[in-house]
């Protein structure tokens, strides 16, 4: 029992010391990527990186000796020891390079049906869904959503760093496309709005026990005036759920929340950006890398600020496909080109994370990857494309001449054309 004892000692002494007071740490570009292959991102020099974590998988309904355990409101929970020592080489890994690293907590469906009970929204679909959002209505569910953010904060956002350092979460996932990405049930922009409300504030409220810093971040995809699903109560816009969980916040005590925004190109299939049509005013259907500045425009209206002052912007999941074309690989190329020159003219960028590292078989035939993945195989890397040398250069003296040739591809003379006009 002395590993649980020794892990229960530390949250001792964690719960009862103060926030970590240290600043949210500023790095020389927002260059970044999710991650798969520890070595190979830092050979790419990022300075951010994007993790996935299945917050069911955290847990463990069967207790067994070593694993810790939480007790809030009067329930207890148990904690997958195994899991989050994975999830602790892969941070640490990270951090200790001085990568500021961001955890996607994500509730993904299970088959337990125990794990489901505790983790799972009760009027979400059984069979609808990639994504679920989490179970904050029942008492036990929302003790176990808290139990389950405070363990993360008190082990990889605390001033202890013995298992990493993180310092973002971004919460759930595309929540405006809410019936694929954050399973509730039918639910109206309204309902989704309050659920996820509630749920961003309880992970918040876990996360500031142990970091006065670290970020909070909503989930948003590109749709913007449109919606993901032309049932309105399976999808909304991402400008009308924004609007709604941000009158919400403020109903409830307004607090330092931030924004995730996936800005992929208009059709996931065809990576020039730059021939999105969409618009640069708040009307647009889409926000893509093309006409960013309604993301940024929006967050500074008065009804979306915070304490008189801009909430933070992040690209955390987005890449360029390879399709069929001759030049296929120059144009997934000339995609990234185009969206790192639109984010360095951005103002309150915390990080540009591409998706993905290497292709994935199971992506629906999208192939982003920096890497090919090997015949036959899910996600392990064959050969890197021109893009992962594109990514290596970005924030570095060697861009310019890198990207230059890409200029062409994009149908400009300068790279200041990627701003509206």
């Amino acid at each position: 029992m002395r590993p649980l004892l020794a892990f229960m000692a530390l949250w001792v002494g964690l719960a009862s010391a103060a926030p970590d007071a240290t600043p949210y740490p500023v790095k020389p570009s927002v260059k970044g990527l999710q991650v798969q292959m520890v070595d190979d991102a830092v050979a790419l020099g990022i300075h951010h990186a994007g993790i996935n974590v299945n917050l069911p998988s955290l847990l463990s309904v069967d207790p067994k000796p070593g694993q810790p355990t939480l007790t809030v409101d009067g329930f207890t929970f148990n904690f997958n020891e195994a899991y989050a020592q994975g999830l602790d080489r892969t941070i640490k890994g990270l951090s200790d390079k001085g990568i500021v690293v961001n955890l996607i907590l994500i509730t993904y469906r299970t088959k337990n049906p125990r794990l489901r009970e505790l983790a799972v929204h009760p009027q979400a679909s059984e069979t609808e869904g990639t994504v679920m959002a989490a179970n904050t209505v029942t008492p036990e569910g929302r003790a176990c959503y808290q139990a389950v953010t405070e363990f993360i904060a008190a082990r990889w956002s605390s001033a202890n760093t013995t298992h990493g350092r993180v310092w973002g979460w971004i919460i759930s996932n595309e929540v405006n496309s809410h019936w694929q990405w954050h399973q509730m049930g039918p639910a109206t922009t309204t309902q989704v709005a309050a659920q996820y409300e509630d749920q961003v504030r309880l992970a918040w409220g876990s996360l500031r026990k142990h970091s006065e810093y670290a970020r909070v971040y909503l989930s948003l995809e590109h749709h913007w005036t449109a919606q993901g699903n032309p049932d309105p109560t399976k999808a909304c816009g991402g400008r009308d759920l924004l609007e709604a969980f941000a009158k919400k916040a403020r109903e409830r005590g307004d607090f330092d929340w931030n924004l995730a925004f996936h800005p992929y190109p208009a059709n996931l299939r065809d990576p020039r950006t730059w021939l999105d049509k969409v618009t640069y005013d708040d009307q647009s259907p889409k926000v893509t890398f093309k006409n960013l500045e309604v993301l940024t425009g929006k967050l500074a209206t008065p009804e979306l600020l915070y304490q008189g002052q801009v909430r933070r912007l992040s690209f955390t999941e987005q890449g360029f496909n390879v399709g069929k074309a001759a030049n296929a690989e120059e144009l997934q190329a000339a995609g990234y080109a185009f969206a790192w020159e639109k984010v360095k003219r951005l103002n309150g960028v915390d990080a540009f994370l591409y998706h993905r590292q290497v292709d994935h078989s199971l992506e629906g035939g999208l192939k982003l990857g920096l890497w090919e993945n090997k015949p036959g195989s899910i996600a392990d890397p064959g050969r890197q494309r021109p893009l992962w040398f594109l990514v290596k250069a970005a924030g570095t003296s060697d861009w310019d001449t890198t990207a230059a040739p890409y200029l062409k591809t994009c149908g400009f003379k300068s790279w200041d054309e990627v701003m509206g006009k």
